[in-house]
């Protein structure tokens, strides 16, 4: 999940122990599209939707884990949910991050010009898997891409692939080489209200 420089500073300051002002970790919510500010949460239904507490085992290995199952949100009809949030209170608060639905393994990617190719080594996605792109630090995001968005892959060969903007369509040209990471988004559409649980998160430092 990429984090947002409130985040990346208050972890640098426990690294100096500074006391952390808040738990920037302490809620969970569900989002349509991916937002670097925390947009495009869902709202309504009967039950309303609402953010979720949760609560996090003690650090080890840079990673952090959830120590219990949070309780299921409440999704409204005719939702997607694409992404998960993190703020530090139930309404409001301060946004940390968000990450992909279906917590699927994030693998560093390189992409070239020539032949719109992108390496992801043991990677192995599937012809119209649904991928985000993230640069990553010291990526940067390949020309004709935006991060975040959803992409379908192409062509793979092995560890090597393209992407396009529809399941099956035609490769989107990298009009300029970058690197990052790549993981696979589930997106989970909602005709009627139902219920959405979070079973497991991990929240690591790479």
């Amino acid at each position: 999940m990429p984090f947002t420089a409130t985040a990346d500073d208050q972890a640098l300051d426990a690294l100096a122990d500074v006391a952390p002002s808040t738990n920037l970790i302490a809620y969970a919510s569900l989002h349509s599209a991916y937002s670097a500010t925390g947009a495009n949460e869902l709202t309504g239904g009967s039950p309303a939707y609402a953010r979720v507490a949760l609560s996090w085992s003690a650090a080890a290995g840079s990673s952090k884990s959830l120590s219990a199952t949070p309780s299921a949100f409440n999704v409204p009809g005719s939702s997607a949910v694409a992404w998960i949030g993190m703020w530090s209170a139930a309404t409001g608060g301060t946004f940390t991050g968000m990450g992909a639905n279906g917590a699927a393994t994030q693998y560093v990617f390189t992409a070239a010009t020539s032949g719109n190719l992108f390496t992801a080594p043991g990677s192995g996605y599937s012809n119209g898997q649904a991928v985000v792109l993230f640069p990553g630090a010291g990526g940067t995001t390949p020309g004709g891409f935006t991060a975040g968005t959803i992409y379908y892959v192409v062509s793979v060969s092995g560890a090597t692939f393209e992407l396009a903007a529809t399941s099956g369509g035609s490769a989107i040209t990298v009009s300029a080489a970058g690197s990052g990471l790549v993981q696979a988004i589930t997106l989970e559409t909602f005709g009627a209200q139902g219920f959405f649980t979070i079973n497991a998160d991990t929240l690591s430092l790479v």
